[in-house]
């Protein structure tokens, strides 16, 4: 057996142990390419990220690419890097691997032991290709992360190999122990998200944050795969926070915030506030073919809103018992009792806020950037799954065509990507679709602009 599978099998209590991780927060122009397999090709957990920036950070313009490819283990991200990933020239890259490099239905073959060894010696040995490209990139920023977990517990009779979430634990030992060598960020999503899995299996046995095919992490996985990202940055700040004093008539606290104009008026108050984030917009819906799971699912999970999205309304000496109605540049957007302005309200739950509504925006214009960024995706993805092994790579030619038609008729992944492609093959096409990322960008970032808002306080009936 080799030595680099030895030296993994040991490394994995110390890739297991719960260890905080910082990170450096991306920089103002900083463009991040985040490279990975399907799970970064669908384009969820890079998109919430940045929509994060974009509502927290209006005025820190950062640009973030997908570079996946559906399938990749490390060998193909080493073949597609410098062609795909670092041709966008980008301040900071993001590698992450090893769902698809440990195998799948072999776990349930002969020797799957044996299996799992020359599955992880073979990722070891073509990331370390990985790694001589990325250190002939000095100015590079280089950031590891680990693969979200594969779920071997959950109950659910599809698509179970036992032995898996093993294999992938080594591979997050060596990745873990190759970024600290180099002295280079890494980020795990493996060990937070597999004890979370663990943790609502204990009450549902079929729970996962993953998703019903064990491999994909549904809506609701991306944004805690988000979270643990910004995490790992440090960013835990408040949308803004604001402490008023009735009685006083004063300001307490204005946290990101600025309070302006204060007016007592009776059992009342009004104010001009500025926030200088936007609350973060959690969507509701379920957005992936085969996976239900929601986003907001991610809140039951992971304290995204504690930590994250605290837009805190506190205003002291009300009547406790007193029924307060809220309005935000005229329009009432809820009512709630003295007692609880005592203790703060968090303005980032209400969806009807003007605030809310602008970063409900925001989220669209996101989602756009998403949409678009998939369509070159599709187009990469045939260049590196099918041109590459016919050495036919970005000639795009009708020869080209007419090579991926015949593929396609046979391959349904080829099949689904063709129309994207047989567009996309011109250079011109490639270069509207550049064109439109930066210019949808250009209206996020005009949009994103917090707005000075009229907030009034005041009594109402009892009921």
């Amino acid at each position: 057996m080799k030595k680099i599978v030895i030296l993994t099998l040991a490394a994995v209590l110390v890739a297991g142990t719960a260890m905080s991780q910082t990170i450096e927060p991306f920089s103002k122009g900083d463009k991040v390419a985040f490279v990975g397999n399907s799970i970064t090709e669908a384009g969820y957990y890079e998109t919430y990220i940045w929509l994060y920036y974009m509502t927290h950070f209006p005025d820190r313009r950062v640009e973030i690419r997908n570079v996946g490819i559906g399938g990749d283990v490390s060998g193909q991200i080493h073949d597609r890097l410098e062609s795909d990933a670092l041709a966008l020239d980008p301040d900071a890259v993001v590698i992450t691997f090893g769902m698809n490099d440990t195998g799948y239905f072999e776990y349930n073959g002969d020797n799957p032991g044996e299996f799992a060894d020359e599955r992880v010696e073979k990722s070891y040995q073509d990331f370390q290709k990985i790694v001589g490209q990325l250190k002939a990139a000095p100015k590079l920023r280089k950031i590891i992360m680990s693969s979200s977990p594969y779920d071997e517990t959950m109950e659910n009779e599809n698509n179970h190999f036992s032995g898996k979430s093993k294999a992938m634990e080594r591979i997050v030992a060596f990745q873990k122990e190759e970024a600290a060598k180099q002295d280079w960020d890494f980020v795990d999503l493996y060990y937070p998200m597999q004890a979370i899995n663990l943790k609502g299996q204990k009450e549902d046995p079929a729970f996962t944050i993953t998703g019903p095919d064990r491999i994909h992490p549904g809506n609701g996985g991306h944004l805690v795969m988000a979270h643990l990202f910004l995490k790992a940055q440090g960013l835990e700040a408040p949308v803004a926070e604001i402490n008023l004093d009735h009685k006083s008539s004063s300001v307490i606290k204005e946290e990101n915030a600025t309070i302006s104009n204060l007016k007592v008026d009776g059992e009342g108050l009004s104010f001009d506030y500025l926030a200088r984030s936007l609350p973060y917009p959690v969507d509701t819906v379920s957005k992936m073919w085969g996976n239900e799971q929601k986003q907001s699912l991610a809140l039951e999970v992971v304290p995204f809103m504690e930590t994250f999205n605290r837009e805190i309304f506190q205003v002291r000496n009300l009547s406790a018992d007193q029924n307060y109605e809220v309005l935000i540049d005229g329009e009432s957007i809820g009512k709630w009792k003295g007692a609880a302005f005592a203790k703060g309200i968090n303005l980032a739950e209400i969806k009807t806020t003007p605030q809310y509504k602008q970063a409900w925006t925001v989220m669209n214009l996101a989602n756009t950037i998403r949409n678009i960024d998939n369509k070159i995706r599709e187009y990469h993805w045939v260049q590196y799954n099918v041109f590459k092994d016919l050495d036919m790579l970005f000639e795009d030619d009708q020869h080209a065509v007419e090579a991926a038609r015949k593929i396609s008729k046979e391959n349904g992944f080829a099949r689904s990507k063709m129309e994207t492609y047989e567009a996309m093959r011109f250079e011109e096409i490639r270069k509207t679709y550049e064109e439109q990322l930066e210019t949808v960008a250009d209206v996020i970032y005009k949009v994103n602009r917090p707005i000075k808002r009229k907030v009034e306080i005041r009594p109402v009936q009892n009921n």
